[in-house]
């Protein structure tokens, strides 16, 4: 197909050759030969006027050249996947690479298989591992390289002019990071519980159904144990060592990231081999299809939440390139911290000497977008893209597509389905085709409203935790603005206006949101209450926060 492509690239190119070189020699049948003139010598001129027209030519194959080139290898690649798919080789991960509701056909298109195979998992690299490539691409990398040396050059001339002195210190990263101790061992808590559990408890139900005389009740008894573990176990405990040691908010988040990350993982682990126990006791197999503990220890470290027995793997690890994500990890760590200290800190200090009214709001709203932005861009680089890619290239794990081109996205319902891919996976396999049996395929907007549902609470018990506060702000935006730019901003939706409205509902929706939590943060910090209630947890602080003292 491409050498196809290619050879009809070069009919066209030599035929516009032939054709313009005619016409040149019509004009000028033997002054524009770059032949050496009368005195021996080339005319500089005459191959100055050939080079002009050649490149000329050159740029006008060129897009054609690059679109069709393109659409042409993309096609190859997808049908190669396809059919190598349909081999079972290796016993390897056969699953689909699904979305909510159709796909945008004219991005990167998404591999289907049978509803019942699941996710199809592949070797592939991430995209801007591609991307950073393209020596234009990487320029806009380097752009914010260099915006974070002027940050860091900002603050060491401020403070030397406040200060007298060169000031090192790095309060707030310590500050957030607080406790971190208690963290890891609240994680390796977790880990181990979530690693014997639920593995001891689906070995103990696997090996015992096809022998019990009450199947059903077997199968009820260890469900209810599983389901306790998840509730009361992961879902309680972390919760409580979060709020009882008053962990400060970036050792919070790690322990509710991982606490919600062990709940899928543990889940996944169960929804997916149990259908197979159930096969083999039908059939009457002998052999009863477990997991061993490499299986599922593998999968609590890989950058998945959709279980396999066997994934996709790569021959080699670079230790080069984990050293370069981490490294990049932490600079995107110590880049968030220089936007907050020279962008957002200096806007929210000083919120309890302005009242609460409409000015102030929405001067906040719009001197927020610009470091809400920021952080989004850091916190999508620093974790599905670093981070991941990390420990997919120590563990060898061969899919990295953890996430798709979701700025190119015209449409919400794309952006939902390309800007975290590997929580999708989940969201769509585990929660959108449950509740779309649940409701029957008459009412999919139900089951993307349970969905939607789902995930705005799990976002906002998260926020909420780590801030020590409830403000359903995200709420809000997520469930109802996000819902409805689901259903209004849809696939339908080509043209590219399309995408700048995306992207500024994005960029005003960033900056609300860290303009109202910011708001709350330090009107909290200004104004605390000696008896704190319930209520005084979940109300506004910000809106009365002048005249609390």
């Amino acid at each position: 197909m491409v050498g196809e492509e290619k050879t009809s690239l070069r009919k066209r190119s030599s035929k516009s050759g032939e054709n313009s070189e005619e016409k040149e020699n019509q004009k000028k049948p033997s002054k524009e030969s770059p032949g050496p003139s009368g005195n021996g010598r080339i005319d500089i001129k005459q191959l100055m006027v050939k080079k002009i027209r050649l490149t000329a030519e050159a740029e006008e194959l060129k897009p054609f050249f690059m679109k069709e080139v393109g659409s042409h290898f993309d096609d190859f690649v997808n049908n190669l996947i396809e059919k190598s798919t349909s081999l079972d080789s290796d016993g390897c991960a056969i699953t689909s690479f699904s979305v909510l509701e159709g796909e945008n056909n004219h991005r990167a298109k998404d591999l289907r298989a049978p509803p019942e195979h699941g996710k199809i998992f592949v070797v592939r690299r991430s995209l801007l591992d591609e991307l950073f490539e393209v020596d234009h691409i990487r320029t806009i990398y380097h752009m914010f390289i260099a915006l974070l040396i002027l940050f860091i050059l900002s603050t060491l001339v401020v403070d030397y002019i406040d200060e007298g002195r060169l000031v090192l210190e790095f309060s707030l990263i310590s500050y957030a990071f607080g406790k971190f101790p208690i963290a890891m061992w609240t994680w390796w808590t977790m880990f181990l519980s979530t690693l014997a559990v639920p593995y001891f408890l689906f070995q103990r139900w696997a090996r015992g159904y096809s022998q019990s005389s009450h199947a059903v009740l077997h199968s009820l008894i260890h469900a209810f144990f599983f389901v306790g573990f998840l509730m009361g176990v992961l879902g309680l405990g972390p919760t409580y060592v979060a709020l009882a040691y008053t962990l400060p908010p970036a050792s919070r988040l790690i322990v509710i990231l991982e606490q919600i990350r062990f709940i899928m993982k543990a889940y996944s682990f169960v929804r997916e081999n149990v259908p197979r126990v159930l096969n083999s006791a039908k059939e009457k197999s002998k052999t009863v299809p477990v997991p061993t503990v490499n299986q599922y220890l593998y999968f609590l470290f890989a950058p998945t939440l959709i279980y396999r027995d066997n994934y996709p793997r790569t021959p080699t690890v670079r230790w080069g390139y984990v050293a370069m994500q981490f490294l990049q990890v932490f600079g995107c760590l110590f880049y968030m911290y220089y936007i907050f200290e020279r962008l957002c800190a200096p806007l929210f200090r000083n919120i309890k000497q302005e009242p609460f009214s409409a000015r102030v709001l929405v001067l906040c709203v719009f001197n927020s977008i610009l470091p809400g932005v920021l952080i989004l861009f850091l916190m999508f680089f620093a974790f599905l893209h670093c981070w991941l890619n990390a420990f997919a290239e120590m563990l060898c794990f061969g899919d990295r597509m953890f996430y798709r081109d979701w700025w190119n996205s015209t449409s919400y319902a794309n952006y939902y389905r390309t800007w975290n891919v590997v929580v999708h996976d989940w969201l769509y396999y585990y929660a959108y085709k449950d509740f779309l049996w649940f409701f029957t395929k008459r009412f999919r907007w139900a089951a993307m409203l349970a969905v939607f549902a789902v995930s705005a609470v799990v976002h906002e018990y998260a926020l909420a935790v780590c801030l020590n506060f409830f403000y359903p702000v995200l709420f809000v935006l997520f469930m109802f603005f996000g819902m409805a730019f689901n259903f209004i901003v849809n696939d339908s939706r080509k043209r590219p206006i399309w995408n700048v409205m995306v992207w500024t509902s994005l960029f005003a929706g960033n900056g609300v949101m860290l303009c109202f939590y910011s708001q709350e943060w330090y009107a909290r910090q200004h104004c605390p209450l000696k008896n704190p209630t319930f209520l005084d947890y979940i109300r506004p602080r910000s809106w009365t926060c002048r005249y609390v003292f």
